[in-house]
This record gives structure tokens, C-alpha cells and sequence, in this order.
């Protein structure tokens, strides 16, 4: 008979490496107003699986599409806002 082993060792023996940079994690908290609207806008979708949406259900899902929109778009000026040399904008 044979043992079995775990590979618990071998798969946390490099567990200090794989922990997220401070580039990583600034990156992250830029990106977490759009994660955060994506929540809200899949938490108006969820509401509506199980049922017809009603015009209250579809003008929350509006708004949390155009939040999700604004969102990106914000992230998406900010980096090419930084990007830009000179300050131009």
C-alpha cells in the first residue's frame, strides 16, 4: 500500500512570492471605484433574474450601467491624463 502525501508544502513553499507588489495593490485601489460599480450594476441584475423587472428594476439597471460607464472612463483619463507629457490634457 502506498501513501498519499499532500502537496501542501510544496504549493505554499513559495507563498512569500506570491504576494501582490505595492505597484500591484496601488493599481487596485485606482481600479476599485470601476470594480465597485460593476458590483453595484451586477447586484441590479441579479435582482431581476427570477422575475420580470419592473420599470423601477430597469431604471436601476440604468443607472448602474451609466455609474459603470463613468466609472471606466474616469480610470481610462486618469491613466491617459498621467501618460501625457507636459501636463497636457
Amino acid at each position: 500500500m502506498s501513501t498519499i502525501v499532500t502537496v501542501q508544502d510544496a504549493v505554499t513553499a513559495f507563498a512569500d512570492w506570491n504576494e501582490p507588489t505595492d505597484a500591484e495593490l496601488d493599481a487596485i485601489e485606482q481600479e476599485m471605484p470601476v470594480i465597485l460599480a460593476d458590483i453595484d450594476l451586477l447586484d441590479a441584475q441579479i435582482i431581476t433574474l427570477d422575475r420580470t423587472p419592473t420599470e423601477l428594476d430597469a431604471r436601476r439597471i440604468r443607472r448602474a450601467r451609466r455609474r459603470a460607464l463613468a466609472a471606466r472612463v474616469a480610470l481610462v483619463n486618469r491613466a491617459a491624463g498621467a501618460s501625457l507629457p507636459g501636463g497636457a490634457a
